[in-house]
């Protein structure tokens, strides 16, 4: 039942006839379909308006959780796109960002994992944080690295600055990371940053099961072979992100280099800072070198794609500074014994017997002008007990000076 329709006349005998009620009966139905009409309208209103508060809040939690693993952007363009979850991808030109800690794998093997997650919690928290103020889309965390693209999902005119802008700012970023590392007894860090832009496919890629948001191409090889060749605090780019950003760029050195699976040289840009509105700029410790009284000999390897090679060398160590060392050695075949950007891993041996005494080193060979038979090395990794013991001689030279 509805509702109940009620007359009454007290002036008129028989006012109710046949003919009028039929006439109220109509109305009676006609105003009962009304009402029923408009309490099933306030119903539906009312849960629609409940089912969109808890699709509302169901999507808000999606993008909570996943958020988490995933960027904004990627998320949303899942949610609010029919076509984010098809397989797939499309080429367009990118530009893509990969960072790695020096020597980190080395320094990894002599902590506990628990310090090796709690070191990777603090240098990818900050990280992240900076690269989603730019804009940035965070594709991979792999261990202590990181692969950033600039222009997907969504393509922006200023990507190759933005990707500038973030690396130089990722960088400034690791003084206080370091800070908080010595604040809980941890090793400091070093980190290098690659940029390369060019065209790649981008897209969901895996199976109907398990789909992850990525990009392929050898354009992204690239950038992780240009990555490689930093040292410890250096942004190195390639010469179509240079194109593209040059306007804003400090640019301390360019470089002919030609990377495995290139063949033919490529032209990198060693960033210094981005003026305009970033205005941001990296400030360069000055390495002094200074002689040591006595020669430290040593035997270094090299070391390729992070394989150790098997052939040894032998050297002395002649200059040092607080991460950077002179390394004499004799030519190999008449040629110089190391290529410039190299990767060695190097031990420390006893005056007399050249036996072993040192812990495993790892540098790279800088570009700095040598004396034939020597080259300049920038270490990436120490073991702690050489590294004081280095730090040690380094500060005993102004005595002895």
């Amino acid at each position: 039942m509805i509702g109940i329709l009620y007359l009454e006349n007290n002036l008129t005998t028989a006012a109710f006839t046949p003919q009028r009620i039929a006439v109220l009966q109509v109305l009676s139905s006609q105003a009962a379909i009304s009402l029923e009409n408009a309490l099933l309208y306030r119903t539906l209103e009312q849960k629609v308006q409940e089912r969109t508060a808890q699709l509302k809040q169901k999507n808000e939690l999606i993008r909570q959780v996943f958020g988490r693993y995933l960027t904004d952007e990627v998320v949303s363009n899942l949610l609010e796109t029919p076509e984010g979850l098809k397989l797939g991808g499309e080429r367009r030109e990118i530009t893509i960002l990969t960072s790695d800690l020096r020597g980190f794998t080395a320094t990894s093997e002599r902590l506990s994992p628990e310090e090796v997650v709690t070191i990777l919690n603090i240098y990818l928290e900050s990280m992240a944080e900076i690269i989603t103020q730019y804009q940035g889309t965070i594709d991979e965390f792999m261990g202590d690295g990181i692969l950033v693209l600039f222009g997907a999902p969504n393509p922006r005119e200023d990507d190759a600055v933005r990707a500038v802008a973030c690396a130089v700012a990722m960088q400034l970023a690791m003084k206080s990371v370091n800070e908080k590392m010595q604040e809980q007894g941890l090793p400091t860090l070093e980190m290098g940053i690659g940029i390369n832009t060019g065209e790649v496919v981008v897209g969901n890629i895996g199976s109907e099961k398990r789909t992850k948001y990525g990009v392929v191409g050898s354009q992204v090889n690239l950038t992780f072979r240009i990555e490689s060749y930093t040292t410890g605090g250096q942004i190195l780019i390639a010469e179509q992100t240079f194109k593209e950003a040059q306007q804003l760029l400090q640019i301390n050195q360019e470089k002919q280099v030609q990377p495995k699976g290139i063949d033919h040289p490529i032209t990198i840009y060693d960033v210094g800072g981005i003026g305009g509105e970033y205005n941001l700029f990296l400030s360069p410790e000055e390495e002094i070198l200074k002689p040591l009284p006595q020669k430290i000999p040593l035997q270094y390897t090299i070391v390729e794609d992070k394989q150790v090679g098997n052939t040894s060398f032998r050297g002395n160590l002649v200059q040092l500074s607080a991460k950077v060392a002179l390394v004499s050695c004799e030519p190999i075949d008449g040629n110089p014994p190391l290529k410039s950007l190299s990767n060695i891993k190097l031990n420390l041996l006893t005056q007399n017997s050249q036996g072993e005494v040192s812990e495993d080193i790892y540098a790279k060979v800088l570009e700095r002008p040598a004396q034939p038979g020597s080259f300049y090395i920038s270490f990436t990794a120490q073991p702690p007990a050489v590294k004081a013991k280095l730090e040690e001689l380094y500060r005993s030279l102004d005595s002895v000076r």
